[in-house]
């Protein structure tokens, strides 16, 4: 169910809505592989160049605050694995040499399926990430301050709960990915004013309510009660805008 930390990206469509034929998912069960990605440096140059497009090992460098030859060593650890790759010089670089981030439907084996080893290198992974992906959240969010730029309203925000079945919840996944990909269109296609918005998925099993305590005082509602009312799972959406 877990997919690598950055957007996921597959062949664009040609316009927003419009069916594509989509890539068939790669699941990266290679330990090695993952522990490249779990790198915390390899994560950032990953990152930067998602969101940023093409870059040298000297830009990386500067950006990230390393040295050229740290960006150069991890820059080939992850062409290695085909996370990064470097273009041809027919694209308007010169000689110098330049890499982007490889596009792909990239998707982790189901904890069931990993070993303690590759648990603890997965656990790495996801913190690194998550760390990430909120810091790039309140940074957005300090930068949208002003209420002239109309991007300042650009945090659509939802939490919620639904009751579902393992097999529902891998269906629901998957719709997701077929809606995110629907948006997706080359540069050539898009309108003026767009902008790369990043998206997030996350979902996990609420943890299991705990026994409510029979010697708790009458007329006094017990704290695990009440843990056990902001728990209880039900099939509505909590819209919240930011």
């Amino acid at each position: 169910m877990a997919q690598e930390p950055r957007a996921r990206e597959t062949a664009p469509p040609k316009g927003p809505h419009a069916p594509t034929e989509l890539s068939a998912p790669t699941e990266l069960s290679d330990l090695a592989a993952l522990k490249v990605l779990a790198q915390p440096r390899r994560q950032r140059i990953l990152q930067h160049l998602t969101l940023h497009g093409p870059a040298t090992s000297a830009t990386l460098a500067r950006e990230l605050g390393l040295n050229t030859g740290a960006t150069s060593y991890h820059l080939r650890e992850l062409a290695r694995h085909g996370f990064v790759e470097e273009q041809a010089a027919a694209e308007g670089h010169g000689r110098e040499r330049w890499w982007r981030a490889v596009p792909g439907d990239r998707r982790f084996p189901p904890r069931s399926r990993q070993s303690p080893e590759m648990r603890l290198v997965m656990d790495e992974l996801n913190h690194h990430a998550y760390a990430a992906d909120l810091e790039l959240f309140e940074q957005a969010q300090l930068r949208a301050g002003a209420g002239e730029d109309p991007w300042a309203d650009a945090f659509p925000y939802s939490r919620g709960s639904v009751r579902l079945t393992l097999p529902e919840l891998r269906a629901f996944f998957e719709e997701y990915i077929a809606l995110l990909n629907r948006y997706k269109r080359p540069d050539t296609d898009t309108p003026p004013g767009a902008r790369t918005v990043l998206t997030r998925f996350l979902a996990l099993p609420a943890p299991d309510a705990a026994p409510v305590s029979e010697s708790a005082p009458r007329g006094r509602e017990p704290h695990d009660r009440r843990e056990l009312h902001d728990r209880e799972p039900h099939n509505r959406g909590e819209s919240d805008p930011t």
